[in-house]
C-alpha cells in the first residue's frame, strides 16, 4: 500500500539525526510514536530501512531512497508554497488612483508611468477631482491629497509638507509691494488663499478670482498679478520668482491614503510604497528648499 507523506518525513527525520529521539522532537511527536511508526513502514514495505546500532540508526540503501525522496517531495512543497505565494502577493487588477490636477500634472503622471513599468499587470484608472472622492463608497482605491487633516476613517502615510510662497513675473517690481493680484476664490480650500491675499490686498487690488488653483500659475506667467503658488512649481518656472518665504499659513500636507479594508490588497500596497519611494527624493522642493 502507498505510503503516507508523513512517513516519508519521518525516515528523513531519523536518517538525519540518527536516532529516534531527536527526529521524534523535530517532528513534534514521542519517541515512542516514532518507534511504532517505524516498525510499521518497514512491515509494510517488507524491508528494513534502518540498522540499529548502540550508536544510533544508520540508513540502509532503502531507509536512504526513501529519506531522498523525502527531500525531493518537500523541496516540491516548498516551491508550491512560493509559487501560490508569488500569484497571491503579485499586484494586478484595476487600480482606482484620485488626485487634484496640479498634482496629477506636477507629480503623479511620471511616477504612474514608472509604476505600469515596475507592475504591468496593474491597470490605473485615474480620477483627477478637485473634489475629495469617498473612498468608503470605493469611488477610489487610493487618494493623494495635500489637506492639513485626512478623513479619520481613512489609513496612509504623510509623504512631505507642500510649502507656498507668492511668487511674480520676474521682471516685477522688487518686492511686488504695489503689483495687483491673482486669488484662488472663497470655493477653494474653504477660503484659504482667499482671505490669505485678502490680508495683503484689498479687493480693488485682486486682478483675478479662479474657482481653482489649476490656472493660478499661468495667471501669474501672463502678469496679470502676483501670488501664492506652491513652491515645487514656482520654483521650477525661468520667469518667476519667489517674492516671500515659505508661509507656514499656507502649508499642507501631502497624504497617500486607502480605505482599512484595501491597505493589504496587493496592488494597493505596491502603488502606495511606490508612490512613497518617489517623493522621498522630492521632499526639498515640497517643502520649498530648494529655491533658486
Amino acid at each position: 500500500m502507498p505510503v503516507a507523506w508523513d512517513e516519508f518525513r519521518l525516515v528523513r527525520a531519523i536518517t538525519e539525526r540518527g536516532a529516534l529521539a531527536p527526529a521524534a522532537a523535530s517532528l513534534g511527536i514521542n519517541p515512542s510514536t516514532a518507534f511504532r511508526r517505524l516498525a510499521v513502514i518497514e512491515a509494510e514495505l517488507g524491508t528494513r530501512l534502518f540498522e540499529r546500532h548502540r550508536s544510533g540508526y544508520v540508513a540502509t540503501p532503502a531507509g536512504e531512497a526513501m529519506a531522498a525522496a523525502a527531500a525531493r517531495m518537500e523541496e516540491e512543497v516548498a516551491r508550491f508554497d512560493r509559487e501560490v505565494a508569488d500569484r497571491a502577493q503579485t499586484p494586478s487588477g484595476l487600480l482606482r488612483v484620485t488626485a487634484a490636477a496640479p498634482l496629477v500634472t506636477d507629480l503623479l503622471m511620471p511616477m504612474l508611468g514608472r509604476f505600469r513599468t515596475r507592475y504591468p499587470k496593474v491597470q490605473i484608472e485615474l480620477v483627477v477631482s478637485e473634489e475629495a472622492l469617498n473612498l468608503s463608497r470605493r469611488d477610489a482605491d487610493v487618494a493623494l491629497r495635500a489637506t492639513r487633516d485626512p478623513p479619520p476613517n481613512l489609513v496612509g502615510r504623510k509623504l512631505a509638507t507642500i510649502a507656498w510662497a507668492v511668487y511674480g513675473p520676474a521682471r516685477g517690481d522688487a518686492d511686488g509691494a504695489n503689483a495687483d493680484w491673482v486669488s484662488p476664490s472663497e470655493a477653494v480650500a474653504g477660503g484659504l488663499f482667499a482671505r490669505f491675499v485678502a490680508a495683503r490686498a484689498g479687493p480693488e487690488r485682486v486682478a483675478m478670482r479662479l474657482n481653482t488653483v489649476q490656472g493660478l500659475c499661468e495667471a501669474i506667467c501672463e502678469g496679470i498679478g502676483i501670488g501664492p503658488l506652491p513652491c515645487y512649481r514656482g520654483d521650477r518656472i525661468a520667469g518667476l520668482r519667489r517674492l516671500s518665504g515659505p508661509d507656514p499659513e499656507l502649508a499642507a500636507s501631502l497624504w497617500l491614503l486607502t480605505h482599512p479594508d484595501l491597505r493589504h490588497a496587493a496592488r494597493v500596497r505596491a502603488f502606495m510604497d511606490h508612490v512613497a519611494a518617489e517623493v522621498a527624493p522630492l521632499r526639498p522642493a515640497l517643502e520649498g528648499r530648494q529655491a533658486g
